[in-house]
């Protein structure tokens, strides 16, 4: 396998931690790494709630949109400026969506703060963003990670604290052999509550960033369980 199609949701973090990884596998491998948008504000949106991008400031979709923006200069633009907004949010804990703190880290990254007003005055860039999320879903896809590896669509895998070097390569191994066996769909560890606790930790820095609800499937997600777990 020599490249991979990679969608996230920048306010994801279990789709930034899986991004750590692949990163992990690209210096190890040399594949390619296409990174494409989705968003969770839109698939989980309810009838009565408005689309993302009819608000003035979507915290995802806004930000993909600037990251649409940096893809047409370059694929390593967009992975730059994702690395750096995603570490802000799921390591340090720090707020990326905030317009003004956008502005700052394109400024950090030897880029013009201009260019958020430019990644929102451009509506071409609201459609790549649109055809990159229609992507994942019309392949029935319903959240990220999403890969995209020879044309198949993979869900996950779903991980924190990433595994590095050559167990990297072990797990994108397995991950790209389920290709050989098409009618293979989901695989799911059972998770016991060392593992609930290792994950609170880990979404820690997420939670005291994030200005919203966090949704699965349309469901509510309980994330004082996971501080509860941590703590016993």
């Amino acid at each position: 396998m020599t490249s991979v199609d990679f969608h996230f949701d920048p306010m994801c973090p279990f789709a930034f931690h899986t991004s750590r990884w692949i990163r992990h596998v690209r210096a190890e491998t040399g594949i390619d790494i296409a990174w494409r948008f989705f968003s969770l504000e839109e698939i989980n949106r309810r009838d009565d709630q408005k689309h993302p991008w009819e608000r003035d400031w979507s915290y995802g979709w806004s930000l993909m949109r600037i990251g649409a923006l940096l893809r047409r200069e370059s694929m390593d633009l967009l992975d730059r400026w994702y690395a750096a907004t995603g570490h802000l949010l799921h390591v340090e804990g720090g707020k990326p969506h905030d317009p003004e703190v956008a502005r700052e880290l394109l400024v950090q990254l030897g880029l013009d703060a201009s260019l958020l007003d430019a990644a929102l005055a451009d509506p071409s860039t609201h459609d790549e963003v649109r055809a990159d999320h229609d992507r994942v879903t019309t392949a029935g896809g319903f959240g990220v990670p999403t890969l995209f590896v020879q044309g198949t669509a993979l869900f996950g895998p779903v991980l924190v604290d990433p595994p590095q070097g050559a167990a990297a390569v072990r797990l994108w191994n397995l991950v790209t052999e389920m290709l050989e066996f098409p009618r293979v769909y989901e695989i799911q560890r059972v998770k016991g509550p060392a593992d609930t606790a290792a994950i609170g930790e880990a979404l820690t820095p997420y939670v005291q960033g994030r200005d919203w609800q966090s949704i699965n499937r349309g469901e509510v997600v309980d994330l004082s369980r996971l501080e509860s777990e941590q703590e016993a």
